[in-house]
């Protein structure tokens, strides 16, 4: 049986099993039909609806759908190949039982990957990391969209990246997010370049420890073809680049906020610069962009800012470009996006940052700050991240569900800091802690939103949770 690309044989013979029918299942069982698979279960806990009228679609087309309680407890008997969504963990029953019975299991990004096209296969240039993915994957498309590429941003943002494969008019590169749930099953993906933007607790939940974490993200490294982009202040990183086996020539580069070592970009005052893909690298530098080109100028999305960078170079991309993407590029909301100014205080809605290590980052790009924070916590602690940034908090105002556990680590780190805790957890809650916030904020001072927790307490999602903010700053200013 060899099913390494879309035109090799045994697709057809190959019996497979979708493990859960949401968006990726979905993506991954009508993409196995139209590689002409002829054996395609599809099977989920779930049953509602909105899922019959999808399962419809599939039965048409030969797939075989089973949905309701118990559904996944049991991997059939006759199954050659698991296919599992994103976000279930390895310790799932019916993949403990494909594990125990050596059945191969691929993630979507695996699939995607053996169907690519061989004739026609886009190189990928793929971006992992705690946090930041997002951004800096779409910073990347903006660059080689600069440079005249047909690029696309695929995988965890922007498109389905099985659409992409399976799209008819090929791309000539894409930008493909990766989260550690979607690489823990990815087992033959080669990279053209790829990057691993930072490293903190996060999921240890579902991976079982940060060790397996970082593993996982480091399988992104693995048969990498030219480049393995690392992020110099976090060691770890530069680590998993070690740690991976590599095609034969592929370079280790690494992007800085200080002034870049030979094999790196990084910073020379106001400039973003390449000491990595230019010939007189040893005794020169090559000017990418001004930090005024990278909006906002914070600095961890500056950090991005090289990521990309490097990324683009590695591909090939002209410096000019690289300072075209990044002048053309504007954030998603809800990350580090101003909101308005009140009474000579900027609010800042940061609710992407849904942990502490995002959050850390977001307070140490302001000088003084009243810090709204709090909702699920997911484990997570504080105490670093107080430590970080007690010297530039006026105060805090915190909510949700794992309010204590901040509350806790500034009262043991930054005991002087005034904080604020609101009960309510209504409709009305936000408008309350906009308004503690702007009590406790001075002219010239920000108040960012930058929970370090999820929103699912209170919010549907952390957008929600940022409407909601931007919404009562306004009511604050009259708008």
């Amino acid at each position: 049986m060899s099913l390494e690309t879309r035109t090799s044989d045994g697709w057809a013979t190959t019996r497979f099993v979708v493990l859960g029918f949401g968006t990726a299942g979905y993506a991954c069982a009508d993409s196995l039909l139209q590689a002409g698979a002829e054996h395609v279960t599809v099977l989920d806990d779930r049953d509602n609806e909105a899922l019959r009228e999808k399962a419809q679609i599939l039965e048409t087309l030969g797939a075989a759908i089973t949905l309701g309680p118990g559904s996944t407890a049991e991997l059939p008997k006759d199954v050659d190949i698991v296919v599992t969504s994103p976000g279930i963990p390895p310790y799932a029953p019916l993949l403990a039982q494909a594990d125990e019975r050596e059945v191969p299991i691929w993630s979507e990004i695996e699939l995607a990957w053996r169907l690519r096209d061989p004739a026609n296969a886009a190189p990928w240039l793929c971006i992992t990391g705690t946090n930041g993915k997002t951004t800096t994957v779409q910073m990347l498309t903006a660059m080689l969209t600069a440079a005249g590429h047909r690029a696309v941003a695929a995988g965890n943002v922007g498109l389905p990246l099985l659409e992409v494969v399976m799209d008819p008019e090929p791309y000539d590169v894409i930008a493909v997010e990766l989260s550690s749930y979607q690489l823990h099953f990815t087992h033959s993906m080669s990279a053209h370049s790829a990057a691993v933007l930072n490293l903190a607790p996060d999921h240890v939940d579902w991976h079982g420890s940060m060790e397996a974490y970082a593993k996982d993200k480091g399988r992104i490294y693995e048969n990498c073809q030219i480049a393995c982009v690392y992020n110099v202040a976090d060691p770890v990183t530069e680590q998993l680049v070690i740690d991976a086996d590599v095609i034969e020539g592929c370079r280790a580069i690494g992007f800085t906020l200080g002034t870049p070592g030979l094999s790196m970009v990084g910073l020379v005052e106001d400039l973003l610069v390449d000491r990595a893909f230019v010939e007189q690298r040893e005794t020169s530098a090559l000017e990418l962009a001004k930090l005024a080109d990278v909006t906002p100028p914070a600095p961890h999305n500056v950090a991005n800012a090289l990521a990309a960078a490097a990324l683009a170079r590695a591909f090939g991309v002209p410096a000019t470009a690289v300072r075209d993407g990044l002048r053309g590029f504007t954030p998603d909301k809800h990350r580090i996006a101003h909101v308005a100014e009140v009474a000579g205080v900027n609010y800042v809605d940061d609710s992407k940052a849904t942990n502490p290590h995002a959050a850390q980052a977001s307070l140490l790009a302001y000088e003084h700050v009243v810090w709204i924070a709090g909702g699920q916590a997911k484990g997570a602690t504080f105490d670093e991240l107080v430590l970080a940034a007690r010297d530039r908090l006026r105060g805090v105002v915190l909510l949700g569900q794992d309010k204590q556990v901040i509350a806790e680590a500034l009262a043991r780190h930054a005991p002087d800091v005034p904080v604020i805790t609101v009960e309510a957890t209504d409709t009305g809650a936000m408008q309350i802690v906009v308004g503690e916030a702007a009590k406790l904020a001075q002219v010239g001072d920000t108040v960012l939103l930058a929970p370090g927790c999820a929103s699912w307490d209170m919010f549907a999602n952390y957008g929600a949770r940022g409407d909601a903010f931007a919404e009562a700053v306004h009511r604050l200013g009259g708008v």
